[in-house]
């Protein structure tokens, strides 16, 4: 009864905040429309000028420098997918990809392989819950950095400055960033990850040389000896991105069991010892942890085991 009572308390309480959260949200949204009514009605007309409409816009500010542009013109929906949209809009669109770019960034960088290996690592020590999940994603973050900060001043070279700058427009700015991401990426997919996404997605890469040329010659990944980061501009990223998470996952899976091995070892010595003495009431787990923990802090393991990931990526 107490149980069901605590659930039922803790039910109510989820509800109360999702009631509270949805009523936040529509307050928010109701603000921002008042002050977008507030802002047109209090704005003072101001008459367009006879222009024609060949006029070229060079001549349209050469004849009046002091013009404004137009919203279409400023909008950041209509440089990503030339669509005009009022500022109510393009909130949501940009709360929506804030909301979901860490995990997509989390899933395109080296996150994923290194906190699933300190994931069998603590569970092959069985430290249970030590280091905390805290703990291991801070880490695995801070790493995550160390590893792709080379990609990341790329990136900021070649896609912020300019677009910072006004050199280029916000979609050139997103090409030219996925560039160095997507090489990441490919440097680190598998030949065999990449053929069986690219067979689903009925896509065919060409060598290099003949690429966007009449006599195209098609290359099979499997069998090519060129890295797949010299095709980067023909994948897009619908297959590298799937691919690079499976062969990440793949890797991944491998470290972790090549982590148990060690462990293991030391758990069946312990659990024969302890039947050989008659001790079959005591949990080896109680007397393999000690071991692990000593075989572990001896052999400088976190070092070896940061360098080891290190070692994995093809950076």
């Amino acid at each position: 009864m107490n149980r069901m009572k605590q659930a039922i308390r803790e039910n109510k309480l989820l509800f109360i905040r999702f009631i509270a959260s949805l009523a936040l949200t529509a307050a928010l949204f109701s603000v921002v429309f008042s002050l977008n009514v507030i802002a047109a009605d209090t704005e003072p007309f101001v008459p367009a000028p006879d222009v024609n409409i060949n006029t070229s816009p060079e001549a349209v500010d050469a004849a009046n420098p002091d013009a404004v542009l137009a919203p279409s013109e400023t909008s950041v929906l209509m440089d990503l997918i030339g669509v005009d949209a009022s500022q109510p809009l393009e909130i949501i669109l940009l709360l929506t990809v804030i909301s979901i770019a860490p995990s997509i960034l989390l899933m395109m960088t080296c996150f994923t392989r290194i906190v699933i290996v300190m994931s069998f690592l603590r569970n092959a020590m069985q430290t249970q819950q030590t280091p905390p999940n805290q703990v291991i994603v801070s880490l695995a973050l801070f790493l995550t950095m160390f590893l792709m900060w080379p990609v990341f001043v790329q990136i900021n070279q070649e896609a912020y400055r300019p677009y910072a700058d006004g050199e280029i427009t916000t979609w050139e700015a997103v090409e030219r960033a996925g560039g160095p991401l997507k090489t990441f990426m490919l440097k680190q997919t598998t030949r065999s990850n990449m053929a069986f996404f690219l067979d689903l997605a009925n896509a065919t890469i060409y060598t290099s040389d003949t690429f966007g040329t009449d006599n195209q010659i098609e290359v099979n990944v499997n069998t090519t000896d060129s890295d797949l980061d010299e095709f980067y501009e023909q994948i897009g990223f619908e297959v590298v991105i799937p691919a690079f998470m499976v062969s990440e996952l793949s890797r991944a899976f491998q470290m972790g069991f090549m982590l148990f091995v060690p462990f293991l070892i030391i758990d069946i010595v312990v659990a024969s010892t302890l039947m050989s003495m008659g001790m079959m009431m005591l949990p080896p787990a109680m007397i393999s942890m000690p071991f692990k923990l000593m075989l572990f802090v001896l052999v400088d393991g976190w070092q070896m085991l940061v360098g080891s990931i290190a070692a994995s990526f093809n950076l």
